[in-house]
């Protein structure tokens, strides 16, 4: 159950936006708010699967590269022409190293496995990976050695 809401939430030191069916869905301005000021705080945004297709409408991803599911690529395209859409890695890292988009929802989990290891390092990241038999991919799909 949601403990608060965007009006009252504290400051957070990191997003995760999964995604929304993109064909019915609204990002509410109260919503799109509080993402632009996370971002322009310079806190850590992470999008997966259509999550980067509904942060587009705020603006934040403006002039950035950025993935979104694979399948929505075109679609992006046409409604977010300011972003610099990818789909030739499964997941993108702004140039600051602050907003992380994905593909799909695996492309996600790769993706944040990724955020682990260069923030904590492979040796923590493992153990978490070993417990949930996780097996790294790098941002083209390709396994890792088992770390």
């Amino acid at each position: 159950m949601p403990s608060t809401t965007v009006d009252a939430c504290p400051p957070l030191d990191h997003l995760l936006v999964g995604g929304p069916d993109p064909f019915t869905f609204k990002l509410d301005e109260r919503f799109a708010t509080f993402v632009k000021k996370h971002v322009a705080e310079g806190k850590g945004l992470f999008t997966t699967c259509s999550g980067a297709w509904a942060i587009a409408s705020t603006g934040v991803l403006d002039g950035k590269n950025a993935t979104v599911n694979h399948e929505m690529i075109g679609l992006a395209e046409q409604m977010y022409p300011n972003v610099k859409w990818t789909k030739e890695k499964n997941w993108v890292v702004d140039g600051e190293g602050k907003i992380w988009t994905a593909g799909g929802a695996c492309a996600g989990m790769d993706m944040l496995g990724e955020w682990v290891v260069q923030n904590y390092g492979v040796e923590v990241a493992s153990m978490g990976f070993k417990a949930l038999d996780f097996d790294r991919r790098d941002v083209r799909g390709e396994r890792l050695v088992k770390g």
